[in-house]
């Protein structure tokens, strides 16, 4: 019999290294790496510091961590746009194939810090999966602790039983992010730098327009992180409560559709809870359309 997953013990949606080092190899507890490359994710870039630390991650790992391949298989490669939702069958099958049960535990991390973390944590959850957090600071701060790291060849590891059990509404289209900007009681909020958002810096894919949607606001997600960890819940209460006022129907986006999770996961923290990432984000959105796009500051 499988021993219970810890998620009496689990503190949130975001735990700290040392939570996660009294804990390692504990029975009902999986560790998983969602690092992407620097050189294949469409927003490589938009954040320098990003790109040295996966670089200075990619043969070293947590002891015992498995693979959550967001630039592989748990990504939807049948369209043309980058790190979509897999369906709930393909999703299920990757995450019994890295022995993920349904009464685990499980902590993702990443090699930049909070990064693509967040997004493995949100398709979790969107997949209807609640026993999952972030490591905050993620392989970084887990190094900088002092704490051991592996490299080579991972070990084998029993098939698991996930259940996906898809929900509704965590994961949006872009006719739901239409009908949100036309909704006084919606805010969509985009993580992309500003210079993206205005439309003064290009994008880092070809064909796309500059700019934003017509009633978004930024916030890019660097701005809710000091040091590779997300800001204590206070400031991010404040990062939040000054762009959305009283509206609780948040809806994120960025380039990927990556980086708006590290807006849900500051969001969720701050004690918002009717959330929805924009899967295509920018990627689809941006694409010569007759969805509108402007430039300049907020509009």
């Amino acid at each position: 019999m499988r021993a219970v997953g810890l998620s009496a013990d689990r503190p949130g949606p975001l735990v700290p290294v040392e939570w996660l080092a009294e804990r390692l190899g504990s029975p009902g507890l999986v560790v998983l790496d969602a690092s992407v490359s620097a050189h294949r994710s469409p927003d490589r870039g938009a954040h320098r510091a990003v790109d040295r630390s996966v670089d200075m991650g990619a043969d070293r790992r947590i002891p015992g961590a498995r693979v959550f391949d967001l630039d592989g298989a748990l990504s939807d490669h049948s369209g043309p746009l980058p790190h979509t939702m897999p369906g709930p069958e393909a999703f299920a099958r990757e995450m019994r194939a890295v022995g993920v049960h349904d009464a685990d535990t499980v902590i993702v991390y990443d090699a930049a810090g909070v990064y693509s973390s967040a997004r493995a944590w949100w398709m979790l959850r969107a997949m209807g999966f609640d026993r999952v957090a972030v490591l905050d600071g993620g392989l970084p701060a887990w190094s900088g602790a002092g704490l051991p790291c592996e490299s080579g060849d991972a070990a084998a590891w029993p098939e698991g039983d996930f259940t996906a059990r898809p929900r509704p509404g965590l994961v949006v289209g872009s006719d739901e992010v239409a009908a949100a900007l036309s909704d006084p009681e919606a805010v969509v909020i985009d993580a992309r730098a500003r210079g993206r958002f205005t439309g003064t810096a290009p994008e880092p894919r070809a064909g796309l327009r500059g700019g934003h949607m017509p009633g978004a606001v930024n916030l890019p997600f660097v701005e809710l992180q000091r040091e590779g960890r997300m800001l204590p819940v206070p400031e991010l209460r404040a990062a939040f409560a000054g762009l959305v006022g009283e509206r609780e129907r948040l809806v994120f986006s960025c380039g990927s559709g990556v980086t708006a999770c590290v807006l849900a996961l500051g969001a969720e923290l701050a004690g918002y809870r009717a959330l929805s990432v924009y899967d295509g984000s920018w990627s689809e959105w941006g694409l010569p359309s007759e969805r509108p796009v402007v430039t300049g500051e907020r509009n």
